[in-house]
């Protein structure tokens, strides 16, 4: 029972894989594959995506969609990563035994909080109550959907995951390092910052990455605050799609069946799964490493 456990979450991969694959690359007579009707090098180097139009106007460059994603993925990344790593380290080596049992629960109960609620969020107050005040005051045009909102909203909800596998990776740290550094007279901070901190830094590094990944397939919490225009910009104030957000808004409306349109569907759900797939192979290698140090 256990194997056939085991083995139904290697078969749901491999059939994800397929689907991906078959509509995007190879195909299934009669039916023809995305691919097969939009180039390689339009779809990779174009910088215009707008696959809801009809003759000359169709595009289906998807740099915009990655570039979006990406943009959001990086806001979030400066507060989530940040943020999540100190609290990590006040958890691990700070906090009182009762001051961990009452900020350990608020942080998984931050991380069971539903996407939806983090877009309405950061779509009611994070943008008319923080973004718009304190950046037109300085002359800068802001959007009522952009992508600094839903980066700053992505970061809050990393937080959750950053903070946690940091704590739990600082706390495997052997005692006999940071007793060797109060030996030498090194402060609480020292200890933390430069011998905890590094010895955990391989851990670290995979919830980061384990983090950001989780970032990368965010869908509803973008598709709220950022809006759906899949501009090629690296202007945070700007409204932008990602490719979690693309998928989304298309599926809600008549796609025909076997359409181009339908098909870049999946052509953009492959490349989110090679990139979130490639992350998770660079943390599960950080990861490892970190094991055999400490095995």
């Amino acid at each position: 029972m256990l194997f056939g456990c085991a083995l139904l979450s290697v078969l749901t991969t491999v059939a994800i894989i397929f689907v991906l694959v078959t509509e995007s690359l190879v195909g299934i007579p009669p039916h023809t594959a995305f691919f097969q009707d939009v180039s390689l090098s339009e779809f990779f180097f174009s910088t215009e995506w707008a696959p809801q139009f009809s003759g000359s106007q169709q595009h289906y460059g998807v740099m915009p969609l990655v570039c979006g994603t990406l943009l959001i993925t990086g806001i979030s990344g400066l507060i989530g990563l940040p943020a999540g790593l100190m609290i990590a380290i006040y958890l691990s080596e700070y906090a009182s035994p009762r001051a961990r049992s009452v900020c350990k629960p608020a942080l998984e109960i931050l991380a069971g909080v539903p996407t939806v609620v983090y877009g309405y969020f950061g779509l009611r107050f994070v943008t008319p109550y923080l973004i718009m005040p304190l950046f037109k005051s300085m002359g800068f045009s802001v959007y009522g959907f952009n992508a600094l909102c839903g980066g700053i909203v992505v970061g809050i909800m990393i937080i959750p995951m950053v903070a946690s596998l940091s704590e739990d990776v600082m706390r495997a740290v052997p005692n006999s390092l940071r007793e060797s550094g109060y030996a030498l007279g090194a402060t609480k901070f020292d200890v933390s910052a430069r011998i905890v901190v590094p010895s955990a830094l391989s851990g670290i590094l995979a919830s980061f990455l384990l983090a950001l990944s989780r970032s990368i397939g965010e869908t509803m919490a973008v598709a709220i605050c950022a809006g759906n225009s899949p501009n090629l910009t690296l202007n945070p104030f700007s409204s932008v799609q990602t490719m979690t957000a693309f998928i989304v808004n298309v599926m809600q409306g008549e796609v025909v069946a076997g359409s181009t349109l339908e098909k870049s569907l999946y052509a953009v759900a492959l490349v989110l799964f090679v990139i979130t797939l490639v992350m998770n192979l660079i943390s599960q290698m950080v990861l490892s490493r970190y094991r055999e140090v400490y095995q």
